[in-house]
Parts: C-alpha cells; structure tokens; sequence
C-alpha cells in the first residue's frame, strides 16, 4: 500500500495499513443520515412498546406473542446497536475495536424468529385440536431461549474470522467489515438463507392452502351434523385472522431481507455502492416496520400502546381480567387476536 499523509488516516503510526479518515460529508450525506437516525430512535421507541405490552400483561402471554416479544427485542437491538453503528461507521473511523463491530453484524439476525412465527402459525391452523397441547407458553419460551442461544453460538462460529488482519484481507485499520472465509459464507448462505427461507415459504403456502379450503368450507351450505363437526374440526377463526396477519409479517420481512442477501451475495464490482446501501437500509427498516403491522392488525397492541402512553399501566387497579373487551374501570381487558 502506497504510504499517505498521516493526517489523512485514522491511525497515523500505521501509515500503510490503516484507512483513510471518511471525506467531509455533503448535503446528500447528511440528509440521510438524519434520516437513518430518525428510523434508528422509532424502531427503540415502537419496539420497546411492543417488549412493555407484551411484557406487563399476563393477558397477552400467548406462545404466538413470546415469539413477537422475541422478535421485538432482536429488532429494537437492531435499532439501538445497528443503525447507530451504521450511521457511525458511515461517519468516521471505525475506532470501537472488533468485538463492537462483530455485535454490530451479529444482531442483524432475524430469520430464526421468523421461522419459529411460521411454525407456530402452520400448528395453529394444519392441526388445531392439538395445538394447544403441543404449543404452550412454556415450550414457547424454550425455543425463543434456544434460537437466541444457536444466534450466538452461530454469529460466534461466522465472525471468529472477523477480528481483522490487513495484509491477509487486503483492508486496513479503522473500518468495520464483516470478512469470512469461503467455507464460512457458504454454511451462511445455507443455514441463515436458503433453508430458513424455504421453511417458512413452504410452511405458509401449506397455511395458505388450509386456510383457504376452510373458508371455502365455511360459505358452503352443509348438513346440520357436517357443520356441527366442522366447529370441532374446522380452525378458529380467529387463528386464521392472526395467521392473514404474521403471514403480513413474513412477506414484509422476506421483501426486505432477499434484496439484502441479493447483495450480500453478488460481487462487490457488479453492483453499485449505492444500491448495496439501499439494501442494508431497506434490511433494517423492516425492524420498523414489524410494529407498525402489530398496530394496523391487532386491537390488543393499540389498546396497549394507550395504556402505556397515558401512563394508566401505572395505576394499581389496572389489571386484566378476560378476552372479551376493554374497560378502563378496575379491570383492563383485552382480545388477544
């Protein structure tokens, strides 16, 4: 590497193995990182609402909901650990060492949530007598613990590579990029793409499939006996309303996360670095979006957020009592679909 102006590298005393120091920004520049710190603030703020909701009201601790409670976290962490280092590593030198710059890929994985969501969903509605039997809250929160659990273990096997060595990477000092080897990339796009993907299309168009021949069902005229065997055996309804609504879910996230993967996976020549960006941002947007769909589709998450905002979830005599409405009396009661 060609020896530089001290003063133009983040680490002067390293002179040929350290970056160059970012260029002052344009107008272009900063506008969007305004933009991308406004994303950054609503993604906590409407996730941690989500985490309260779910959280407080033992109403609303359902297996479907642990499963959206660990899917808030993971994107509120992506809203308070990933667009800020984004934003900070678009700014300036990467000065936060590896272990931060390792946390700040390692918390962009989503898609084992989203393969726990399609799971959930295809019990509910392909076998619904034994759901509630096979899906509990308890089993429900031992699988969050053990897909945060394989997350670590993974992003920890994916990044050891990661801490950076210049003259082997051909990089420098004072920029986070995420550098593994060929093998390393290929058990990645394997097991964080191509099969959690596949799970969840496959899952969801069985879903789709079900819930369809049910509603079919529904508007055919049928005998008395057929239609009284057909409230035992036919899916509730409001297991399909919350299955049209997570299916939302999962189209919006798999709208987001494939360009994302698109360009991870493409040569960094073919593409311009102006789409690639586009791509992580539109990747990390979606953690704002899950909340606004929470919002659109789910009575209880507005009722909650009102509670929350007017700070009634304060008072001693606000509890829940069953799942037939709400009343702002002594009782708060909620429908959880």
């Amino acid at each position: 590497m060609e020896i530089q102006d001290g003063a133009e590298l983040c680490f002067p005393e390293l002179l040929n193995s350290s970056c160059r120091k970012p260029t002052p920004h344009r107008f272009e520049v900063v506008l969007l990182d305004i933009v991308l710190s406004f994303i950054s603030v609503l993604t906590v703020v409407l996730n941690l609402l989500v985490i309260i909701s779910v959280s407080h009201f033992r109403q609303l601790h359902t297996p479907t909901n642990i499963l959206l409670l660990s899917l808030a976290v993971s994107d509120f962490l992506v809203g308070f650990v990933s667009l800020p280092g984004q934003i900070y590593r678009r700014a300036q030198c990467w000065f936060l060492g590896d272990l931060l710059c390792s946390l700040y890929y390692y918390v962009s994985y989503l898609v084992f949530n989203m393969v726990l969501i399609s799971i959930d969903r295809y019990v509910a509605i392909c076998d619904p007598l034994h759901y509630p039997t096979r899906v509990t809250v308890t089993k429900a929160k031992l699988c969050v613990f053990l897909c945060w659990l394989c997350s670590v273990f993974y992003s920890s096997v994916i990044l050891h590579d990661d801490p950076r060595h210049p003259d082997e990477h051909n990089s420098c000092y004072g920029e986070c990029v995420l550098v593994v080897s060929y093998l390393a990339g290929v058990a990645d796009l394997l097991f964080t793409f191509i099969v959690p993907i596949s799970v969840i299309v496959v899952l969801y168009l069985r879903v789709f499939v079900v819930a369809v021949s049910q509603a079919r069902a529904r508007r055919s005229h049928v005998t008395a006996v057929t239609l009284q065997l057909s409230v035992t055996l036919t899916t509730k309804k409001s297991e399909l309303k919350a299955a049209r609504t997570l299916g939302v879910l999962i189209v919006v996230f798999l709208m987001c996360f494939c360009p994302y993967y698109s360009v991870s996976l493409a040569a960094d020549e073919s593409l311009s670095s102006s789409l690639a960006s586009f791509a992580v941002y539109l990747f990390y947007f979606n953690s704002c979006l899950n909340p606004v769909i929470y919002a659109l589709f789910y009575p209880w998450f507005r009722r909650a957020v009102k509670l929350i905002v007017t700070l009634q979830i304060l008072q001693p005599g606000i509890i829940m009592r069953d799942t037939t409405g709400l009343q702002q009396k002594t009782d708060i009661t909620m429908n959880v679909h």
